[in-house]
């Protein structure tokens, strides 16, 4: 299931205006070509390592023409929509010459882990990126973390409070939002707003030694606490927070906000392009506003000049839609509900919509790549249908997925000559293709091989005591062909005291074998799928459907609980062609008539235990 790995390259111009011509144009891409054109960051210099404006005066000329980001907090583990961001930002580096980071937002640390941390880099490399900096092998550079910047944080919080320009608060957290105001009614100055720089300093040195209580105060920028933007009104930037963090341990009791964490954390990292979802436009003003505290210099009250920490020019924020998937939903939290309630088998439960579940469901990465292009980047909300990301699966696996047939609820069909006209235990050899339609310039892989004899299993769907009207399939005095092998003509059937049909029974037509100069002489309406009794082989099979029942599950506050799909997962024993046993764990394959399958990853053993999930049906049929 994996894909090789693929890097940011240096492209020249030629090169970066041909990939550009197969891409769809879109509002990120105008930004970048405008910047590009413009030279609006053709200065850049670049010393190798993130730093801040002293280090990176030091370097290059910076290589990489853009440099973009996907920077997840390791709290949990990457969902569909984080695959869209991963495409969006690694691939808008790859198409422009330019290099992604990866990095870890790894500001709080009561929620974060080792765990996640891995599953994260492992979820980009799947999908078929790197961060490796130009002229690099893939992989040969550590993804960045945030963790890594504290001091360099501290150091600007620091900065701010000599500036004036922030200062240590010791209201509650209730005084403090009663203070804020509304979008109403303007914010009110807190009484401690009014202290001195030296005053602020001692007391967040203090903070930071840990002389205070968790929560007894924070340290807030000096903005205004009349703007229109809340975000604007004094947001807190750092707070006294007693937990070990999975990298730095115990060396700081005081931890960074996001909101003032991440600016900074692309600023050192000379990021040009900063994207991110729609829920952080109202925070765009603070993030511009500490980008230009941060990279001016400042006169003190003493005449000393000081500031100018990070770089020019500094990075800039875009926002782009969230990703609305219908019959989805994507929270970290109400996902982690219902992996610790046991709705779901884990985190990588085929149902959900984690990378690491989508990838044993049997989504490939091309698929999702492909998903991400097809529904392209807006500044509006809208819903995408469940539908768009299965036809990207389904276009992708059509010239990737082995074909094979398995019979998924069987009764035997008993064929009464085939002793008479074939002899007595004769197992008739027949061949299939592989893949009929093998991927433009790729050599067809060698086709299958399996066996018909006196007794098969079919789908106890093909066959009708009393036909209903249209019905092609086997009922009495009926002839269908059985794929790949011969045309048969049903007689009746067996059934049990019960009423329940044990076996169907036809006769062979002989000589009409597939691909035999007598396959043609009779002509019949249908084909069904059948494995042989002498040699298929058994295998659990778990049909998955949509896990809620409700297009929009959580929306406008309902109970995404009370919309789960009863019937998510079923598991059923068929009955396999041979082939099929001998997949290896990650395989995917088309059960002819049924869809797309996938070994399961974790419980498939080859040849000995064949599990395999229902990745997607061959056309939509939800609802219908």
């Amino acid at each position: 299931m994996s894909t090789s790995p693929t890097h940011a390259t240096h492209t020249n111009t030629a090169n970066a205006a041909a990939t550009e011509a197969a891409k769809p144009s879109n509002f990120l891409r105008q930004i970048i070509e405008s910047d590009l054109e413009k030279g609006s960051y053709a200065t850049r210099r670049w010393a190798g390592s993130p730093g801040d404006a002293a280090h990176h005066a030091a370097g290059q000329t910076d290589p990489a023409k853009i440099r973009t980001r996907f920077p997840p907090e390791p709290n949990g583990y990457l969902h569909i929509g984080h695959a869209k961001s991963i495409c969006i930002n690694f691939g808008l580096a790859r198409d422009y010459g330019g290099v992604c980071h990866l990095r870890f937002d790894d500001t709080n640390p009561e929620k974060e882990d080792t765990e996640y941390v891995n599953s994260i880099i492992d979820a980009v490399r799947w999908l078929g990126f790197d961060w490796a900096q130009i002229g690099q092998a893939p992989g040969s550079a550590a993804p960045y973390q945030a963790s890594d910047y504290f001091d360099f944080m501290y150091r600007a919080a620091e900065h701010l409070i000599q500036a004036g320009l922030a200062y240590v608060d010791e209201q509650t957290a209730e005084e403090m939002r009663l203070s804020r105001g509304d979008f109403g009614k303007p914010g009110v100055d807190s009484p401690f707003r009014a202290r001195t720089p030296a005053e602020n300093l001692a007391r967040f040195r203090e903070m930071r030694d840990g002389k205070h209580e968790d929560g007894s105060m924070v340290l807030r920028a000096r903005i205004d606490m009349a703007s229109p933007n809340i975000n604007m009104r004094d947001p807190a930037i750092y707070r006294i927070r007693r937990a070990t963090h999975h990298n730095t341990g115990d060396t700081w009791c005081i931890y960074p906000m996001y909101t003032f964490a991440h600016p900074i954390e692309d600023a050192l990292e000379q990021i040009t392009h900063s994207f991110c979802t729609l829920e952080f436009e109202d925070q765009r003003p603070f993030y511009d506003w500490l980008m230009e505290r941060l990279s001016e210099g400042t006169t003190l009250p003493d005449g000393r000049v000081v500031g100018g920490l990070l770089a020019s020019p500094p990075p800039h924020q875009y926002e782009f839609a969230r990703l609305n998937l219908t019959y989805v939903i994507t929270s970290k939290r109400k996902l982690a509900q219902l992996v610790y309630d046991h709705k779901v088998n884990g985190w990588d439960d085929p149902r959900m919509p984690t990378i690491v579940g989508l990838r044993r469901r049997g989504y490939t990465a091309q698929s999702l790549q492909l998903f991400a292009e097809r529904i392209g980047v807006t500044k509006s909300d809208s819903w995408i249908d469940y539908s768009t990301l299965e036809g990207c699966l389904r276009e992708d696996l059509e010239t990737k997925a082995h074909r094979g047939m398995a019979v998924l609820n069987p009764v035997k069909l008993v064929l009464t000559n085939w002793d008479e006209v074939m002899g007595a235990g004769h197992l008739e050899p027949c061949t299939q293709p592989a893949l009929p339609h093998a991927a433009e310039g790729t050599e067809p892989p060698p086709a299958r091989h399996f066996t018909i004899g006196k007794e098969v299993w079919i789908e106890r769907e093909d066959f009708e005591e009393v036909p209903p009207k249209g019905y092609k399939r086997l009922f009495p005095g009926n002839k269908v062909r059985l794929k790949g092998g011969y045309v048969i003509e049903c007689t009746g059937c067996s059934k049990d005291a019960s009423g329940v049909i044990t076996e169907v029974l036809a006769t062979v037509v002989p000589d009409t074998k597939s691909g035999t100069p007598g396959s043609d002489l009779v002509k019949v309406k249908a084909a069904i799928t059948w494995v042989g009794v002498a040699n298929g082989v058994n295998a659990e099979v778990r049909m998955y459907d949509r896990l809620f029942l409700d297009a929009q599950p959580d929306a406008g506050g309902k109970d995404f609980i009370e919309s789960l799909n009863p019937n998510s997962l079923k598991v059923v024993t068929a009955i396999v062609e041979p082939s099929l046993a001998n997949a290896v764990a990650g395989q995917q394959f088309q059960f002819e008539r049924h869809g797309y399958f996938v070994a399961d990853l974790l419980d498939h053993v080859q040849g000995e235990k064949p599990v395999f999930n229902l990745a997607v049906g061959l056309k939509d049929s939800w609802g219908k």
